[in-house]
């Protein structure tokens, strides 16, 4: 008998943060994620910062990518997967501490390819700070047993 195995949207919405080891060593958490859309966040720690003491930028890359991706898997049917192709991103500020949140979005999923967008924020006690945007496209895949 063949035992169905999890997948990925399925076991983020059973173990959260556990079913992505990027997440774990990034202290990312899942706040939301579904109809297309996926919200991550994380605390800003001193070990991500680059050499004069900013988030390295490429650690809102990641969270935005993560984001997007996550948004994505919401609309994929059983067998099909994702990779990135392109990935662009504009840096609108910096950020040294406190909590950030990417909001990923699926523009349009098609049978190969889907376009989505993040924005990457900070969280200054209440007030919201736009840190960066990312867009990008992805190829849809059918995954292999």
């Amino acid at each position: 008998m063949h035992k169905k195995t999890m997948n990925y949207r399925e076991r983020i919405q059973r173990n959260g943060r556990a079913a992505n080891p990027f997440f774990c060593l990034m202290g990312i958490d899942v706040v939301s994620a579904g109809d297309g859309k996926a919200e991550l966040a994380m605390q800003v720690r001193p070990d991500m910062h680059n050499g004069v003491g900013w988030l390295q930028g490429g650690m809102l890359v990641a969270l935005a990518d993560e984001a997007m991706a996550l948004a994505i898997y919401t609309q994929l049917a059983d067998g099909e997967g994702i990779a990135t192709i392109s990935e662009s991103t504009s840096f609108l500020r910096g950020v040294r501490e406190g909590s950030i949140t990417a909001e990923g979005r699926v523009i349009r999923k098609g049978r190969r390819v889907a376009f989505c967008e993040a924005e990457v924020w900070a969280d200054n006690g209440g007030e919201r700070s736009l840190l960066s945007r990312t867009s990008a496209a992805f190829t849809v895949t059918k995954e292999t047993k």
